[in-house]
């Protein structure tokens, strides 16, 4: 979940895909793209260049020149929430469609062609949460990691883990762990051994004008400094910053309403270890 990839097709080689079920990519929908842009640019050091223009103007956020994200305008006659929305991977994103229909969850866009980049859809699990599912062709999703500005966690928060985490395990094969305890509603998804996402059971917790909802944390060198900056560019503090086992993060909201996590690991040598006896990360912690 750290490692720096090799940007997508550097070589001329095909991208790698990611196994089926890991989360690839990430993607926000906003009614005002250029102001978007600029927020992101300040907060993140993110550059942008156009993408697939499919759903409408849409732009990839980079690092370096390496890809770490997407954002995309809201068409004016749609009202959806904004909210960063994680994509899975999937061999074949048309059969994982079939499958998400027939586990009770809906498929609200395609699937449909991005370009030449790959084929795609976004649906919604039968909580309502919802996700993207990726099929790479000449894109492979997210080609930088384990930086400040990307993408370090994706956990899903909804009012209770049974039943959904049934429904993410039948649709991308994840395996999951127990629940951490029978008064913490959390499990960790998994993918041929290596956790890639958690699902946290709130119940009543969960806000109510969001509903079930995927929360992205992004890499901080200095969550503190990150949030006044967030701030100062008129973000939102919805949770403080707060010490985890597993570091320093905050819940934030950009100017639109986005909701997303900074995170900032502990440094290495500082005795914390990202992972337990089992090698489950416990993120629960850090929230």
């Amino acid at each position: 979940m750290t490692d720096a990839r090799e940007p997508a097709g550097r070589t001329g080689d095909p991208p790698a895909r990611r196994a089926p079920g890991t989360p690839c990519w990430v993607s926000l929908m906003v009614r005002g793209l250029a102001a978007t842009q600029a927020f992101y640019a300040e907060l993140f050091d993110w550059e942008f260049r156009p993408g697939p223009q499919q759903l409408g103007p849409y732009v990839r956020a980079l690092l370096g020149g390496r890809e770490v994200a997407g954002i995309g305008q809201l068409p004016p006659d749609r009202h959806l929430p904004v909210a960063w929305t994680p994509y899975l991977a999937s061999d074949d994103v048309d059969r994982t469609a079939a499958t998400v229909r027939s586990c009770g969850g809906t498929i609200g866009v395609g699937p449909l062609d991005a370009a030449e980049a790959g084929r795609m859809a976004i649906g919604s699990d039968p909580a309502g949460a919802v996700f993207g599912i990726w099929q790479a062709v000449a894109h492979a999703g997210t080609t930088l990691t384990g930086v400040p500005g990307t993408p370090a966690w994706n956990e899903l928060m909804t009012y209770a883990t049974t039943g959904v985490a049934t429904f993410y395990e039948y649709v991308f094969g994840h395996t999951r762990d127990a629940p951490v305890s029978a008064d913490h509603d959390y499990v960790t998804l998994r993918v041929g051994g290596r956790p890639v996402a958690g699902i946290h059971g709130v119940g009543s917790a969960l806000p109510r004008d969001r509903g079930p909802h995927w929360v992205t944390y992004f890499e901080a060198a200095d969550v503190d400094a990150s949030v006044e900056r967030l701030i100062d560019l008129g973000g939102h503090v919805l949770r403080p910053v707060r010490d985890g086992s597993r570091g320093r993060v905050a819940m934030v909201a950009d100017p639109e309403g986005a909701r997303f996590a900074l995170l900032q690991r502990p440094a290495l040598g500082s005795g914390r270890s990202g992972s337990d006896r089992s090698g489950v990360r416990h993120w629960e912690d850090v929230r």
